[in-house]
């Protein structure tokens, strides 16, 4: 495994959790914290949840099988934990759309009217059936090796679109919010913006991990994972489609 590989987990993990923090913070002191009554504490609930679940527990679902590469880790086990850190993050989305709608729909605010709110629910729809396809494929009933296989280049592509979607529907979220707050560049507007910012980095380091083939401990999966996603190395030889087992390229 690179030599890089332990920092950057690493760094992912101190900017997501650091990406929490600053929404709850945000949330907690300078907006009155959180409540389920339709007042904007409900609201409240709308950002901090879609970023521990759309951001955090999914960008986590999706290297988790980097993090786990090389370890004595039944592949089951992995599978798992993939499919319900993505459950975790599907349900916390469905409660922070409830709590948002809610809110506005007790405030006479309209809904959709914002490209925030536009893109927010392509991810959510997005990321239901990437999660319903990926349970179906690989999960249960799961389906035959060759149609995994040719699944697979979609399921890695769409997963980390979605996340890179999701990261830019919270950026529109974030200016949204400063913008309802004013433009003066106070204490909320700083920790607003620099919350964004670990957002960015923390979803192009994630993406940086998938796509980068040294980050196999498994010579022999990373050859599969170069041949399903069209990606070419001169240490590798070019494996057959025989040889790519979709079993240990569920990533």
């Amino acid at each position: 495994m690179a030599l890089l590989f332990i920092p950057l987990a690493v760094l992912a993990q101190i900017l997501g959790l650091t990406t929490v923090a600053l929404i709850s913070v945000w949330m907690i002191k300078y907006l009155d914290g959180f409540a389920w009554d339709g007042s904007s504490q409900q609201f409240n609930l709308h950002p901090f949840l879609m970023v521990i679940g759309l951001i955090y527990f999914y960008g986590n679902a999706i290297i988790i099988y980097r993090i786990t590469s090389g370890l004595n880790v039944p592949r089951l086990a992995v599978k798992l934990a993939h499919f319900i850190l993505q459950l975790c993050a599907f349900i916390c989305s469905i409660i922070a759309l409830v709590a948002v709608f809610q809110f506005h729909n007790a405030n006479q605010i309209p809904n959709m009217y914002s490209m925030h709110s536009w893109a927010g629910i392509a991810t959510v729809v997005m990321f239901g059936l990437q999660l319903l396809f990926g349970f179906l494929i690989f999960l249960f009933p799961k389906l035959p090796e060759r149609y995994r296989t040719l699944y697979m280049s979609s399921h890695i592509f769409f997963g980390v679109f979605i996340l890179g979607l999701a990261g830019a529907t919270v950026l529109m979220g974030i200016g949204e919010k400063l913008a309802f707050a004013g433009s003066t560049l106070n204490t909320e507007a700083i920790l607003g913006n620099v919350a964004g910012l670990t957002t960015i980095a923390f979803t192009c380091i994630i993406a940086y991990i998938i796509y980068k083939p040294d980050y196999y401990a498994d010579r022999s999966l990373t050859s599969c994972k170069m041949f399903c996603t069209g990606v070419q190395s001169n240490q590798d030889p070019l494996v057959t489609k025989k040889g790519c087992n979709s079993d240990t390229l569920n990533a």
